[in-house]
């Protein structure tokens, strides 16, 4: 279950720096997630880091990227491989 940022987005800066995946960035309003880097940190934290610090409470599951737990701790070994392979070259 990827999460989604909302239009309840006040742009406060906090979210992009906890993300332990580098899947939150800018968009072209408000903040987005992609919902191919995101693990709901799994792997990383006990909770989303991001919901953790909102202050608005603006970010939900995103019902179009519903995943299991265990899809996601998959998501997050790929990410981990792809950023290590990098570095074993």
């Amino acid at each position: 279950m990827a999460l989604l940022i909302t239009d309840e987005c006040i742009n406060c800066d906090v979210c992009e720096p906890e993300c332990p995946n580098q899947a939150i960035s800018m968009g072209p309003e408000i903040y987005q997630i992609d919902p191919n880097r995101c693990t709901e940190c799994v792997g990383h934290f006990d909770e989303p880091q991001c919901v953790q610090v909102c202050p608005v409470s603006c970010i939900p599951v995103d019902p179009a990227h519903v995943e299991s737990k265990e899809t996601l701790w998959e998501k997050y070994c790929r990410l981990q491989a792809a950023a290590a392979a990098p570095a074993a070259r």
